[in-house]
């Protein structure tokens, strides 16, 4: 049904581990395939490219269904459909960000500091030119193809560049003085694909799996007991996702509760629940959050 494309290089790995956490492994020959297969009936082909090109593709109906980054959807100002916002990037779960970043010795602070000529290296032209010229600036854009924070100072002034933490720009020896855009990855359709009721419904049951792998990351099941003395305490420090579970146990001998909390801080959060009473304390990992 599904002809769908896949991002090839930094985000490639982040993506294929998360769409076989959802259960839709993509297999294919070696590491190096183009072509590969989702054994899944909502899926006919699966093609691996770069993301730059993803957004192009989709639009001319090459594909139906992709996953690529809004900064490549902005730099080749496709018109898309997004199915939604996947809550990953390479590294991290943090969205990227296209930056304008100088040296730190330039004495720039900000886009208004910046004369008509400056010279601007990225791999994102389009993007920078429109951003530059809404500022009024006429500035000489180059393309790089890798290594822009490197261009400064003897090939460029500035560069446009993404970053998810902001450690490689600083590294260089560059600060950031404007931010062009937050850029989530996302699930993305061809329109004319999208406004088919039987794909757009495979489309979203798709999503409903990879948004549900990303948030069950960010959670864990705690299942434990407690006393009828304690039980208030404990509930009181349960940060869980609805109202916990909770059920006598047998010979009323106190409660068992099961609540869904945040992955983060749990380092803390377990031990408070022994000090407040808890006892028989399982920490589990989850596959899916569908709400």
């Amino acid at each position: 049904m599904l002809k769908i494309v896949l991002p090839k290089g930094s985000l490639e790995r982040a993506t294929m581990d998360l769409l076989a956490s959802a259960d839709l492994v993509v297999e294919r020959g070696s590491d190096v395939d183009y072509r590969a297969r989702i054994d899944d009936p909502r899926i006919d082909e699966v093609r691996i490219l770069r993301p730059q090109e993803i957004p192009t593709y989709l639009e001319q109906g090459l594909f139906d269904l992709g996953i690529a980054g809004r900064d490549w959807v902005e730099e080749t100002g496709a018109e898309l459909v997004s199915i939604g916002k996947l809550e990953y990037s390479k590294a991290t779960t943090n969205p990227i960000q296209v930056v304008v970043a100088v040296s730190k010795d330039s004495g720039v602070t900000s886009m208004s500091d910046l004369r008509d000529g400056v010279r601007v290296s990225t791999e994102y032209p389009n993007l920078t030119r429109r951003f530059f010229e809404a500022h009024d600036i006429k500035a000489e854009v180059s393309l790089s193809y890798g290594a822009t924070e490197a261009k400064i100072p003897e090939i460029a002034d500035a560069v446009v560049e993404i970053t998810e933490t902001g450690r490689a720009i600083r590294a260089a020896g560059l600060v950031v003085i404007d931010t062009i855009l937050v850029s989530h990855t996302e699930l993305l359709a061809n329109p004319a694909a999208a406004s088919d009721p039987v794909k757009r419904h495979a489309m979203e049951q798709l999503f409903t799996l990879l948004a549900g792998t990303l948030s069950a990351r960010q959670q864990v099941l705690l299942k434990l007991n407690v006393s009828s003395d304690d039980v208030d305490a404990v509930i009181a420090l349960l940060p869980s996702m609805k109202a916990p579970t909770m059920s006598a146990l047998f010979g009323n001998a106190g409660y068992a509760i099961e609540a869904v909390v945040p992955r983060r801080g749990i380092n803390t959060l377990i031990p408070a629940l022994s000090d407040a009473g808890a006892t028989g304390i399982l920490e589990i990992p989850l596959s899916k959050i569908v709400p």
